[in-house]
């Protein structure tokens, strides 16, 4: 292993590997169904004010190289408008936080924007949305991406678990 190169590093080095070899073999991976659902992650698709992009754009991001994922990584996305576009299948597992395993547990929703530019109708929509999954999975608990992968400290650009409670728990 190269000096500085962490156990969980080449491990994620060897995963590459395989899956470009079963991608070359056998083409596109298929999506796999997720378990459990303990965590829905919060994200921002930093991007500036200006750019209004949806679910069909990330999507796009997402499937063209060199990333040449499946789908979309994340369930939901929201507009700089509120609207709320569906991703990924909800029943999947995404593609969107491969730290601590939340793609295989998790939810991710995309907010357009970053954390300077976040709009109120997107505060608005994140939290019905939020109350809605809240209903499905009670147990759930709601996290920015930084909380789960710290070498995404701007992402979504605010204290997702501050919000958390102050919208729901004040």
């Amino acid at each position: 292993m190269p000096s500085g190169t962490s156990l969980p590093d080449a491990k994620m080095i060897w995963w590459r590997i395989l899956v470009n070899l079963y991608r070359k073999t056998y083409g596109k991976l298929y999506m796999i169904e997720r378990n459990t659902t303990t965590h829905c992650v919060v994200h921002c698709a930093d991007t500036p004010a200006e750019m209004d992009i949806g679910a069909a754009e990330i999507h796009k991001w997402h499937t063209d190289p060199p990333r040449n994922w499946d789908a979309i990584g994340y369930h939901y996305v929201v507009r700089r408008n509120g609207i709320l576009e569906n991703g990924r299948d909800t029943k999947m597992q995404g593609a969107h936080c491969a730290a601590l395993g939340m793609n295989g547990k998790s939810l991710g929703i995309c907010l357009v924007g970053r954390g300077n530019n976040i709009t109120g109708d997107q505060y608005v929509t994140l939290h019905s949305l939020i109350q809605t999954i809240k209903t499905m999975y009670p147990d759930i608990e709601v996290i920015g991406h930084s909380d789960a992968e710290p070498k995404k400290p701007n992402c979504p650009g605010f204290n997702v678990k501050q919000w958390i409670k102050d919208e729901f728990y004040g």
